[in-house]
């Protein structure tokens, strides 16, 4: 199991907008900047996001990006589902009619249990979580001998 750039790259966009949020639309060149991700590919993202309802966008010089909703209503869960779709690390585990031996296959109840596992972990966070985790991060002073 492996999550993607893409992923990593739109929960640091998301989690941007959540250390922001309620402040106004932010413009993706800024979000790009402070996260180092190309602006080009953080619009792609941006959109994806903003179809599947999680941010709003709003046209214009004071346009921007906002969380569609608070950082305690978003999941990592809903975010990962929007990019990455299934993270199943193998395709039985979502179809089981893919391979012939599922039914009787004693690996495909670990890596069921292990995707089970893994998406109640990533349903059970939230943004403002993650978000909190960053801030204390960000707070942590660095001595240099």
């Amino acid at each position: 199991m492996r999550i993607s750039m893409k992923s990593d790259y739109s929960l640091r966009a998301i989690i941007d907008l959540a250390r922001l949020y309620g402040q106004g639309p932010i413009q993706s060149g800024d979000i790009a900047s402070r996260q180092d991700i190309p602006e080009p590919y953080l619009d792609q993202l941006l959109t994806i996001l903003r179809k599947a309802g999680l941010i709003k966008s709003v046209r214009g010089p004071l346009g921007g990006h906002s969380l569609a909703r608070s950082p305690e209503e978003i999941t990592v869960g809903e975010v990962i589902a929007v990019i990455e779709g299934s993270i199943a690390p193998l395709d039985c585990v979502q179809e089981s009619n893919s391979c012939s031996r599922s039914r009787a296959c004693a690996q495909r109840d670990l890596w069921t249990e292990i995707n089970s596992i893994v998406w109640k972990a990533l349903d059970s966070t939230t943004i403002a979580t993650l978000l909190q985790r960053q801030i204390e991060r960000d707070s942590q002073t660095m001595y240099y001998i």
